[in-house]
């Protein structure tokens, strides 16, 4: 069979290039788009920016998700904004330090952030979309619409620690059913917990398959980002039962002028329990039991709600990276920073037990010696 050569691009029909773009991923689709004129031209069309997002994230398939995303910009402004991670190198050793020795200059309103910018936030303007995959399928796909029991201003959200909880408020009624992972979605079996506890295959196996995106929308300013790291950063085996797996996701995140510690971490917690093994009967299954968001300060508080919402507000329009290795390089430095901290606080501790230690060492032997 015999090939007509083409003689050049442009006798190619648009519709052909359409049909072609249409196969592509999104960061190719991207580079397709700054070869040439037609290429850009083409790329801008929505249909093929909206297959790139479902492609790349199930729950965009929504027609409640669509009409969020068509008016906060499009799928093509969705996808740039939410494809990169959030990135930050503002985690500074200088910036801890004035922290630690100056805490007092800190006053109330600045601590807990400007009340006449968070009047301007709501709740309700901030939409969760989040979806995670095993081995490229797709497990969960949810669409939390607002922050749960939220309402009021002022009220317990406010002041208490901030959590969402996905599983806990489930999108609809048809999302309540059972998250499960089994053999049969690429599961290795294993024999007893006894023996994964020594050699941690299933763990491994969790790490290096999950993945995790969680893209939070403002409806009210257009603008979203995701705040996941797609990959794990780190978790615990077996806690806090031997049966448990917990797996850390998540971002560091600007809390310039809203907190003292200037930044903050965004937790993203997924974890899992073994409900069956190999030795009960059954073929290896684990239940997810939980898929939850929490941001901490450097000293492992959770930071209250009415912080978060200036935190999280701030968040959709810092800094972007696709370099997945500068995204771990700034929460690894995060962790450094957050550990010499905790070594500064426990020697100041150290001394002050020492201190009075010493005190009342001192007291006794001055109480003694005026009685004798």
């Amino acid at each position: 069979m015999s090939v007509a050569p083409v003689e050049s691009m442009a006798s190619l029909s648009s519709d052909i290039f359409y049909d072609i773009f249409r196969r592509l991923d999104g960061p190719t689709l991207a580079s397709a788009a700054c070869t040439c004129a037609a290429f850009c031209s083409i790329s801008k069309e929505e249909r093929l920016w909206e297959n790139v997002c479902s492609s790349m994230w199930p729950s965009t398939n929504r027609e409640d998700v669509k009409n969020l995303i068509t008016s906060i910009g499009g799928f093509r402004k969705f996808y740039a904004d939410c494809f990169p991670f959030i990135v930050n190198k503002e985690v500074t050793e200088y910036q801890w330090n004035d922290y630690l020795d100056y805490p007092e200059e800190w006053n109330e309103a600045e601590y807990y952030g400007d009340i006449d910018e968070l009047e301007s936030i709501s709740p309700s303007d901030f939409i969760s979309i989040v979806d995670m995959r095993y081995k490229d399928k797709t497990i969960c796909s949810k669409v939390l619409w607002g922050i749960p029991n939220a309402n009021g201003y002022n009220g317990w959200f406010y002041n208490c620690p901030f959590r969402v909880d996905l599983l806990i408020h489930p999108a609809r009624e048809d999302d309540s059913e059972e998250i499960v992972l089994s053999v049969s979605d690429g599961l290795p079996p294993i024999a007893s917990m006894e023996k994964e506890r020594k050699d941690g295959k299933l763990w491994r196996e969790l790490c290096d398959g999950l993945r995790l995106s969680w893209i939070v929308v403002n409806r009210k300013i257009k603008q979203a980002a995701n705040v996941a790291s797609w990959c794990p950063l780190g978790g615990q085996r077996h806690w806090p039962t031997d049966k448990d797996f917990v797996i850390r996701f998540g971002s560091v995140l600007p809390a310039k002028d809203i907190l003292p510690c200037q930044v903050v971490e965004c937790n993203l917690i997924m974890k899992f329990r073994v409900v069956h093994t190999e030795e009960e009967g059954a073929e290896t299954t684990l239940k997810l039991t939980e898929l939850s968001m929490q941001l901490e300060d450097m000293e492992g508080a959770h930071v209250n709600g009415r912080n978060s919402l200036l935190i999280l507000k701030e968040a959709l329009s810092c800094r972007r990276s696709k370099n997945y290795s500068e995204v771990l390089e700034s929460c690894h430095l995060y962790s450094k920073v957050q550990s010499k901290l905790k070594e500064v606080k426990m020697r100041n501790e150290s001394r002050l037990d020492r201190l009075c230690i010493l005190s009342g060492i001192t007291a006794f032997i001055t109480f003694c010696y005026y009685i004798l």
